[in-house]
């Protein structure tokens, strides 16, 4: 009788579990989840000096979690963390921009909240990391915060290019690019990430994927260049099989930096030296914790990077919209104030859609001749 029950149960055991791997195998087969590189592009991964032993790796040693706690143990206590102050009680600030006005000839920045935004260069539109529908493989997993949901696909201009840091659900999202694709000249991504838009039916002619230190001219006078971050990749059960980067864009009149997501490390003074002169940083502000201080910049941190990149412009992003840590929703917004209050640095602090004019970086006419 015993041997029977057991028996019983373990067969109920086996059936679950087996319900549940095919479950997931189902759910990550799913379009919304991209496809892991393979072919020509893998052959080219493989030969990166960024990718060892299967996966792509730090710059630095950047372990996931920090402590004793598992990565299981860290996402449950996350799950179920408390969940007071993570949202805002009230409706976020937004203006309601028509992005199809901007005059063309006109060099500004529109931020959407969280890490999208648009970027006007030199007559060029420049969409960086647009997430308009979801930032969760589902809605529902994690709303957007009441006014952060301002604007959508069909509201975007047609762009040059759109650049993506890294494949994480907050940065891109398969319902908002795929809705934008014919509206987009070109992709830029970090190495791999093309596997995702060639699986969405993008043309593989235009998506331009580098690895860190490449660069690429994709227009008339106009550069881009893949730089290093402190991160992480993945959308389904393996992680790092792409990569992801910071960008310098580099313009005639301009060098604007895209700083992505990752922690504090030595490759923000690098690339400070390598590019001097630096107009606008955008930089991440929001969602970190100190379990996971190696990949995301923790607040003490911000000024540091700002300073060592040698910006004469900060803007910081990757808040307002979702709540993807434990601190509070508007700690990041405390945080750009404190940042803005070094007189050394000149911090670009707007709402949701409004537009900040760069400013003006032509030199200085020369003074009026002395009489004789």
């Amino acid at each position: 009788m015993f041997k029977n029950k057991r028996g019983r149960k373990m067969g109920i055991l086996l059936i679950i579990t087996l319900a549940a791997a095919i479950a997931a195998a189902v759910i990550v087969s799913l379009p919304q989840f991209g496809r892991l590189p393979r072919g020509e592009r893998l052959g080219r991964i493989q030969r990166s000096p960024n990718y060892r032993d299967g996966q792509f790796r730090n710059l630095e040693a950047s372990p996931m979690m920090t402590g004793d706690k598992s990565r299981i143990r860290g996402m449950l206590e996350f799950l179920f963390r408390d969940k007071e102050g993570l949202r805002p009680e009230t409706e976020i600030p937004a203006i309601k921009t028509d992005l199809h006005a901007l005059a063309p000839d006109s060099d500004v920045a529109v931020w959407f909240g969280h890490s999208s935004y648009l970027l006007q260069l030199d007559g060029r539109r420049i969409l960086v990391d647009p997430v308009f529908r979801a930032g969760a493989p589902y809605a529902f997993l994690n709303k957007p915060f009441k006014g952060a949901d301002a604007y959508r696909p069909e509201q975007m201009p047609d762009v040059d290019y759109l650049v993506i840091t890294h494949d994480h659900w907050d940065h891109l999202d398969y319902r908002t690019v795929t809705e934008l694709k014919g509206r987009i000249g070109k992709v830029i991504c970090p190495l791999g990430v093309g596997e995702h838009f060639e699986y969405w039916g993008f043309d593989p002619a235009k998506i331009v994927e580098l690895d860190w230190n490449e660069q690429a001219a994709p227009g008339d006078s106009f550069t881009v260049h893949c730089l290093p971050s402190r991160h992480f990749s993945g959308r389904g059960l393996k992680s790092n099989r792409s990569l992801w980067a910071s960008f310098l864009l580099q313009t005639p009149s301009r060098q604007v930096y895209i700083g992505g997501d990752g922690g504090y490390g030595r490759h923000f003074a690098e690339i400070g030296r390598r590019f001097p002169g630096i107009d606008l940083a955008v930089l991440e502000n929001g969602q970190y914790n100190e379990a996971w201080k190696y990949i995301h910049t923790m607040p003490g941190q911000l000024a540091q990077a700002a300073h060592d990149l040698g910006a004469k412009h900060i803007m910081t992003v990757h808040h307002s919209k979702f709540a993807l840590a434990k601190h509070r929703w508007d700690e990041p917004l405390k945080n750009a104030e404190a940042l803005a209050a070094d007189s050394t640095l000149h911090v670009l602090r707007p709402v949701i859609g409004e537009v900040v004019a760069l400013p003006d970086t032509s030199p200085a006419p020369p003074p009026d001749a002395e009489p004789a």
